[in-house]
């Protein structure tokens, strides 16, 4: 299948190509858990709103996100026990991968924001899509705005400032394509 962008892994190979074929790799039940090539549906959701260099990070961690609550890309499990278990080692991986670039406030941004989301699929509260966009946006710069925005959806239920805050930083079209492309995968 051709892939539906230009990001590449730092491999060479392309994005999709190496999550898959490195949770293949790393486990028969992942390989046999694998999408066909036809039924892949390879396409970056909030990685356009960062930096490219943390895009397959990102996007490995997003598709353990989906295996947990959603409907993911890559892979098709044949039970919740495996897909909650290849969720967390693509959680897991992704944020390795991101560590390996020595940004230790991405990882904190990154896993701040898989708490926040577990908090609110938990509670069947929205905003996750919020949270995903802003962070994505503002990931690693330290930027108050993030925190104090990240509170009023943990404290006071509103996504609304994560939301403006993404539009603020990475633009009103490309945080509304990733929000809908968010909302076709876990609605």
């Amino acid at each position: 299948m051709v892939e539906s962008n230009d990001q590449t892994a730092p491999e060479g190979r392309g994005l999709w190509e190496t999550i898959a074929s490195e949770a293949e790799r790393e486990s028969p039940l992942w390989g046999a858990a694998l999408r066909s090539d036809a039924e892949r549906e390879p396409l970056a959701v909030f990685s356009p709103l960062g930096a490219p260099e943390l895009s397959l990070g990102l996007e490995t961690i997003y598709e353990g996100y989906l295996l947990h609550y959603g409907r993911p890309r890559l892979f098709a499990p044949a039970d919740r026990d495996a897909a909650v278990l290849l969720g967390d080692y693509l959680y897991a991986h992704g944020l390795v991968r991101v560590a390996r670039l020595g940004r230790v406030a991405v990882v904190s941004d990154l896993a701040e924001l898989i708490s926040l989301c577990s908090q609110l699929r938990a509670e069947r509260s929205p905003g996750d899509g919020a949270a995903w966009a802003a962070t994505v946006a503002l990931v690693g710069s330290g930027d108050a705005r993030l925190e104090t925005a990240r509170a009023s959806l943990r404290e006071g239920r509103d996504p609304g400032p994560l939301a403006r805050l993404a539009e603020a930083v990475a633009g009103v079209e490309p945080v509304a394509r990733a929000l809908a492309l968010h909302r076709e995968r876990v609605e």
